[in-house]
């Protein structure tokens, strides 16, 4: 085979296939999915990533606020409660730096942040996006809560808004 074959079909192999992170006990799951609104004072941040083929094989941390919330792969989500009535930071890692969302809350009301993966140089990139509560709602009926905590880096530095 000549190297103009085999080269995009290695690079073609990052983008397609699978990786997996550790998923919450269905328990956890239930409790968590039965919350209709945030505790009082609060507000929920659900942050998901698709069950799009392309980027697979990828996984990308989030981080809230700076803080390590976990490692994603295909159709996973996590939730954490924030304080209300604040602004507060999603970021994602991407190829070369991390992108940030300021997600300005209300208390009681839920948030619903993909991340998804865009083609990059050397490997596939991941950028976020605040989504419409139906859509985000219809989107983690569907995926698993992942177990929150792993990044390869535990916390980032966050832009000052």
């Amino acid at each position: 085979m000549s190297k103009q074959i085999i080269i995009p079909l290695l690079l073609s192999l990052v983008f397609v296939g699978c990786a997996s992170v550790p998923r919450a006990d269905p328990q956890a799951v239930q409790q968590q999915k039965s919350i209709e609104t945030p505790q009082t004072g609060n507000a929920g941040i659900f942050v998901y990533r698709s069950n799009n083929v392309v980027g697979g094989g990828l996984k990308k941390d989030i981080w809230l606020n700076g803080q390590c919330l976990g490692e994603t792969a295909r159709g996973i989500y996590f939730y954490k409660e924030v304080e209300g009535g604040k602004t507060h930071t999603v970021s994602t890692e991407s190829e070369f730096s991390p992108n940030h969302l300021n997600i300005g809350t209300e208390a009681g009301k839920n948030y619903y942040i993909q991340q998804y993966i865009k083609p990059g140089v050397f490997v596939g990139g991941a950028n976020i996006k605040l989504v419409e509560e139906t859509a985000g709602k219809e989107a983690i009926e569907k995926y698993s809560l992942a177990t929150a905590g792993k990044c390869d880096k535990p916390s980032i530095e966050v832009p000052k808004s």
